[in-house]
Formats: C-alpha cells, sequence, structure tokens
C-alpha cells in the first residue's frame, strides 16, 4: 500500500526534501501520477490530506473532510479512473489544525478525548461516504474504532468499508520526515500523551485487544522496523485478522540515505526488511518504497522467466 500526500493546490507535484523521491501532488497532477504505477501493478493506496493554503488550519480541523478538499477529492478521482485500486484514507485531525494536535484541545491545552472522537467518527463517514474503500484512524483517541464503526453502520456502509485500526503506534524519532511533508508538526508539546511508549509491550497488547473488541477490521503496528516483536505479537493475538505494518517516514529516509552513502545496496535491504515484516506476521505493508518495489519485482520476474527457458 502506497501512501500519498495530497495537497490543495491542484498544481502541485512538489519534491519532498526529507522523503526523497517523494512529493506532494495537486488533484490535477494525481491521474498521471498514479496511472504508470497501476499499470505495472499498483494495487492499493492510503492518502494524506496536506493542506497549505493560508486560513485552512483552525483549532477543530474544519477542513478535514471539506468535500472541496483534497482527500474527497482525491477519492472520486481515484474510484473513477483507476477502478480496480484499493483506496484508504488515514483519518487524523493534525494536518488541519492549527495546533497540529490529533483532536480538540481544551483551554489548558490537553486532549478533549470525547469531542475528538466525535469529529473524527465524521470524518471518518464522510470519507467512506465520498468512495473509499477503507478508513484508517491514526490518532489513537480512545474509543474512536468504536466510534467509527457505529458511524458506519448508521451510514449503512459498514459491509462496504473497511476499518483499519492503527492499533499499536508508538511515539518516537522516527516520524520526522513525514510532519515535514504533511505539515502537520505540533506547535508546542508532543504526541507522547495520546502514543504509546516505546517500551510499552503490554500496553500494545491492551490496544490491539481494545480495537478488536470495538470492531477493528484491520489491525496496524507501526513503524515497522524497530517493533517486530510487537507486529508478531499482534499477528498472534489477532490470528484470523488482517495485519498491517506501516514502514515509516524515518525508516524510509534511514534506508535512503544510508544506500546513498554506500553502506548497503537499497534493493537488497528493502526487501530483506519487508520479508521481515512478513515473517513476523504482516500480511499488508504501508511503505514509500512501493513505486520501487513494483520496477524490483518486475525485474525479478523478468529473471525468473529467463532462468526457466529451456536451452535450444
Amino acid at each position: 500500500m502506497y501512501p500519498i500526500f495530497l495537497t490543495d493546490d491542484p498544481d502541485a507535484f512538489d519534491d519532498i526534501a526529507s522523503l526523497p523521491g517523494q512529493k506532494r501532488i495537486g488533484i490535477y497532477k494525481l491521474e498521471g501520477f498514479i496511472r504508470p504505477l497501476y499499470e505495472k501493478g499498483l494495487t492499493s493506496v492510503i492518502l494524506f490530506g496536506v493542506p497549505l493554503k493560508d486560513g485552512v488550519k483552525d483549532a477543530h480541523g474544519s477542513k478535514v473532510d471539506d468535500p472541496e478538499g483534497p482527500v474527497i477529492l482525491g477519492i472520486k478521482l481515484l474510484r473513477e479512473k483507476f477502478p480496480e485500486l484499493y483506496v484508504a484514507c488515514d483519518v487524523c485531525l493534525c494536518e488541519y489544525t492549527d495546533h497540529g494536535h490529533c483532536g480538540y484541545l481544551r483551554k489548558d491545552g490537553t486532549l478533549d478525548n470525547d469531542a475528538s472522537v466525535a469529529r473524527i467518527a465524521q470524518a471518518a463517514v464522510n470519507y467512506a461516504k465520498a468512495g473509499a474503500h477503507c478508513v484508517a484512524p491514526s490518532d489513537m483517541m480512545e474509543g474512536r474504532i468504536g466510534a467509527i464503526k457505529k458511524g458506519l453502520m448508521e451510514a449503512g456502509l459498514a459491509h462496504k468499508v473497511a476499518l483499519m485500526s492503527y492499533a499499536a503506534k508508538f511515539a518516537g524519532a522516527f516520524y520526522g520526515p513525514f510532519r515535514d511533508a504533511a505539515n502537520s508538526a505540533p506547535s508546542f508539546g508532543d504526541r507522547s500523551c495520546y502514543q504509546l511508549p516505546p517500551n510499552a509491550r503490554g500496553l500494545a497488547r491492551r490496544a490491539v485487544q481494545r480495537d478488536m473488541a470495538e470492531g477493528a477490521d484491520i489491525l496496524m503496528v507501526k513503524p515497522g522496523m524497530p517493533y517486530l516483536d510487537i507486529l508478531r505479537d499482534t499477528a498472534e493475538i489477532a490470528e484470523d485478522y488482517p495485519i498491517a505494518v506501516y514502514q515509516v517516514s524515518g525508516e524510509y529516509a534511514m534506508l535512503w540515505h544510508a544506500a546513498e552513502a554506500g553502506v548497503f545496496d537499497l534493493k537488497r535491504a528493502v526487501f530483506e526488511t519487508l520479508e521481515g515484516f512478513q515473517r513476523a506476521g504482516a500480511t499488508l505493508i504501508l511503505t514509500y518504497f512501493t513505486p520501487l518495489m513494483l520496477d524490483w519485482l518486475e525485474e525479478r520476474e523478468v529473471v525468473d522467466l529467463q532462468a526457466r527457458k529451456l536451452p535450444n
């Protein structure tokens, strides 16, 4: 599954310095960007909205589900132009709030969990109504899976739209390039009060079990490489569920720059990390390496076919 950053400048096709090879894309450029990947075999994407215009952000992330915003326009375009493409949407307020946190804040700066969950659930349902195959709340607010599932059921969409939970999402050092790409860094503090601390294996297990009980259809671990034990735990706890892992921006940038410095061959290192995710139990991998993987897998197929040819 390929993460894509959609911005509110319709003509944008801008490089992201901290994520080499990745771009912020406007709606007018989206079809041309996706088509060659789709023709190579791209099957799934996850959309992140990146509002950059003045005045779009406010305290409550009001524009998160704007019908004329990049995400809803992107869903509709992709569903129309690429009927076999699976379209997921990240659901969070952080890109749309002027404070950069993932929910509503009280006057004292703490999170109002209930108000945040209600708004996040509303946004998820509106993405589903626009045509998303999957909604994926990344905020880590308590109770948001149950609220979204209820909203999808009330809208008559629960049988059509999958709910992918960022069930075990850890606070840490690996998100920097994403926050640059999505323009979503907190203006104060950090997100450690609503994301998991890195040493919290038991808490991660309980979070996974909670989201299973609330109706999640897919369970995600994020980041990937430092948390393979959590990925294995999740696969064992939820043995009948699809298990997702997100190879996040810092992991991607780390591998890219190490390969540029001659530390290792990029293709070999990427295959090794993705095979490690599969070995730990992942059945769905979100990675910025998807376009390169499509090329590399095609090369593997050619080599394999050539190896199978019998001599004349």
